[in-house]
């Protein structure tokens, strides 16, 4: 684990930071703060130099500000372990065509201290309740530091309300239009009376400031915190909340998804830091593929100071929305109540990043939500930011809803919870019907850009499109009735089988067995009618080869595509490791990539072009090795390869368009061995992250007359408990049964820990004659669950 060290500077700074600093208060304030992004070399010079921070903030001192109080500098993301997301997201880029891996490692926070009692009082004002907008001291050392060469890009950690109008205590109204058919509403009723239309089985999380769990309509709905502080805001959170999760229980209205799991998270971190990428990170940490981000907030404008912006204009943000969207979890982002044109807005650099037909445009994932009217025509909400970054819109006033106050009373609901906030409840709803249909008719979770776009098939126009721009509202039972009950479903999913019969969804066996990553020592003349439909190998695990010292080799995947629709173009990225019982990606090696124009739907394989692996990047022994396929297409992309080993395990059962092959097939006796075994160089690893309790299996299926022995490490053996073993040495030799499954040992792991260990077999010389399954398999569990395997076949290669 990497340890990065409290670094506390002083300066001689402007004396409104001390305004603007966290101030004395009867409730702990959040304190606001300065993110900073180091260019490489200057990273470099304040790992060297904790000071190094401090110099800059001197260069960019405002003309007039004399202060001198304390400044601390801290990694930005400081609930991540940092090495361990640079990494993993470093692996990722070079995995994931078109994604640029952020380096979080050169983000900072620096928190300046607080000055007199008076300035506390002001602080209140300027920082933790500002509604206005950041102090002007601060908007220029903003800019100031942006010029300089060392940074990258500059942003502040302020508190911002929000993006909603405080919603009103007037009478309720029964009347939730926003269920009813469109053109007034979504259709949610209609979604309702479909499987896994009331949310069954997905899971939401809402990114914000304050809620209350306990009110009547949403306790028995059993939302939880995940982090952070239940700090303000409350009244806003829990109308959120309301539109989503208000239970069915004859009490108050009912949600959009009563079936769905909320959860939340918020800004303000414990250490009572407002920081909004952290709390995205910390979210994707505790969420799947699939899963729904509600984005609860919105960003001061780090040019002006004023306006409301989608949170992502802040750079470190939009970098953490990136990381969230690649690993699969949709993302929903509330547009913003800055009534600003999206298209025009420049950003500290001049570049126009909202703008979709700028060179400038930059791509999050993420489904950015505007608001409309209640009334139809459906007109822009006067407060909605707009633009072609929008890509759906929703009701964002006459909203009816939970409500609760700062005493958290427990039986108020609203009809006029508004803004952006209001609106982005309502495609969050939309889009888990939509993902809980889909899962539960198809077994499938739709991507984020594939959710994108089915939820604005034959949506709702706004009143004046080329004026509103603010995208259309989505039409549940046109969605439905294109997307699941007719023959034009628009969208994809393909997949390679991790085994023979996996159909692409979530593995529940073996991880480690695909038939459709080959290896072949020879290039095959027509690999399509060789490998693909209707060949007769569609289900044969043994279609591989060895690899040979010195020679060149051919490589071929099959894909498949659950969808009913043809997916675009598909790229995958193949890899090899040496044989392990756990593949960790800091054990690949790249081969290369290969590309297929396209992977037709209805579940039939297509076979990829030859991929040529060069006799100079293979390794330099004859042997079996393990291999690694990623497929990426538009619509259903290869997602980031996690920073932590148990977001890695979830990485590799619940992503379809990953897959390994660490089965080997022995077609004959082992050469030049006068004791008749073969033997077989295998590691058994630890997690790279961090130390970690594994057990090891062996899984026999080998006939009468076989043997087997394993030989491990001394100190393997000791950790892991394998009894039984007769010790030479440094190693300790351990027998296992050929014909049966048993545990052989279990026990702590050091972290990227690399345990060289030979399994040695013996069988039958008739075995290499006979079809069937003749196998014995070494399995890495971990808390359960398997995690890795390497399985060995004996028998005939298959003739193509």
């Amino acid at each position: 684990m990497k340890i990065q060290v409290v670094q506390t500077v002083v300066y001689n700074a402007v004396s409104i930071l001390s305004l603007w600093a966290c101030a004395t208060h009867a409730q702990q304030q959040p304190e606001p703060r300065i993110a900073l992004k180091l260019r490489p070399e200057a990273q470099q010079k304040q790992q060297a130099d904790p000071n190094f921070i401090a110099t800059l903030f001197q260069k960019a001192e405002p003309q007039g500000f004399a202060a001198t109080p304390k400044v601390k500098v801290n990694p930005l993301i400081g609930s991540q372990r940092s090495a361990n997301i640079s990494a993993g997201l470093a692996r990722a880029a070079k995995r994931n065509a078109g994604i640029k891996a952020p380096n979080f490692d050169a983000w900072y926070q620096v928190e300046v201290g607080s000055g007199s009692g008076e300035q506390a009082r002001s602080v209140r004002i300027t920082a933790t309740q500002n509604t206005t907008g950041l102090p002007q001291g601060i908007v220029e050392l903003v800019h100031e530091l942006h010029k300089l060469p060392e940074v990258e890009s500059v942003h502040t950690l302020s508190p911002v309300p929000p993006p909603a109008i405080d919603a009103s205590d007037d009478p309720r109204s029964t009347n939730q239009g926003y269920l009813n058919p469109a053109p007034d509403g979504i259709d949610a009723r209609y979604g309702w009376g479909f499987p896994g239309g009331d949310g069954a089985g997905v899971n939401i999380v809402d990114m914000e400031q304050g809620w209350n769990l306990n009110h009547e309509d949403l306790a028995a709905a059993g939302i939880t915190l995940i982090s952070g502080r239940n700090y303000d805001w409350f009244g806003h959170g829990t109308s959120v909340l309301g539109e989503l999760f208000m239970v069915d229980n004859q009490i108050g209205g009912v949600g959009i998804v009563p079936g769905a799991k909320g959860r939340v998270i918020s800004q303000i971190r414990p250490d009572w830091v407002y920081n909004t990428p952290e709390t995205i990170l910390d979210a994707v940490a505790h969420m799947s593929a699939g899963d729904i981000l509600l984005l609860e907030a919105q960003e001061w404008d780090p040019v002006t100071g004023v306006l409301f912006l989608p949170v992502e204009v802040a750079d470190a943000t939009f970098e953490a929305i990136q990381v969230a969207t690649s690993l699969g979890i949709i993302v929903v982002e509330a547009g913003a109540n800055g009534a600003v044109d999206l298209d025009a807005y420049t950003n500290l650099a001049g570049k126009r990043i909202f703008d979709r037909s700028s060179p400038d445009y930059r791509e999050s994932g993420a489904i950015i939500v505007g608001g409309s009217s209640y009334t139809v025509p459906h007109t822009r909400w006067y407060g909605s930011n707009h633009g072609s970054r929008i890509d759906v819109y929703a009701w964002a006033e006459g909203i009816d809803t939970t409500d609760t106050d700062q005493t958290a009373t427990e039986n108020w609901y609203t009809s006029w919870f508004s803004g952006t906030s209001g609106a982005s409840p309502i495609v969050v709803g939309a889009a888990a019907i939509i993902q809980g249909i889909s899962q539960a008719t198809r077994g499938v979770k739709l991507s984020p850009l594939e959710m994108r776009n089915v939820l604005a098939i034959n949506g709702t126009p706004s009143s004046d499109p080329a004026v509103d721009r603010i995208g259309v509202m989505p039409n549940l039972k046109l969605i439905i009735d294109t997307v699941f009950n007719n023959n034009t479903n628009q969208t994809t999913d393909v997949y390679i089988r991790d085994h023979v019969g996996d159909a692409g969804g979530t593995t529940a066996g073996a991880v480690s067995s695909s038939p459709d990553i080959i290896v072949r020592q020879q290039p095959i003349v027509n690999p399509g009618t060789a490998l693909g439909a209707g060949s007769g190998t569609e289900n044969n695990p043994s279609l591989s080869q060895p690899v040979l010292s010195g020679h060149d080799h051919s490589l071929y995947v099959r894909l498949l595509n659950r969808g009913t629709a043809a997916a675009g173009s598909t790229t995958v990225s193949v890899y090899w490791s040496e044989p392990a019982t756990l593949v960790t990606p800091n054990l690949w090696h790249q081969i290369g990539t290969v590309a297929l124009p396209s992977i037709l739907a209805g579940n039939a394989l297509t076979v990829s072009p030859r991929l040529d692996w060069a006799a100079s990047a293979a390794p330099a022994a004859t042997g079996h090795y393990c291999f690694v396929a990623l497929a990426d297409t538009a619509h259903d992309p290869v997602p980031i390869v996690p920073t932590t080993f148990p977001d890695f395990v979830r990485f590799v059962r619940e992503n379809n368009n990953v897959a390994w092959r660490n089965f080997n097939v022995v077609s004959g006796p082992p050469p030049n061995a006068t004791d008749g075994f073969h033997r077989f160089a295998v590691t058994v690893p630890g997690a790279w992250d961090e130390t970690r309790e594994f057990g090891l299996k062996a899984m026999g299926k080998l006939p009468k007359g076989s043997k087997v022995r394993l030989q491990v490490p001394k100190d393997l053996a000791k950790s892991m408990g394998m009894k039984g073993g007769c010790g030479h040495g440094d190693v300790v030799v351990v027998g296992l049964h050929p014909s049966q499954t048993a545990t052989v040992g279990k026990g702590v792991l050091g972290a990227g820990s690399l345990a060289k260990c030979e399994l040695q077999v013996q069988v039958p010389k008739e075995v290499y004659e006979a079809e069937g399954e003749v196998e014995f398999a070494l399995v890495q569990e971990w808390e359960g669950v398997e995690v890795g395997r390497v399985t060995w076949r004996f028998g005939p290669e298959a003739e193509l």
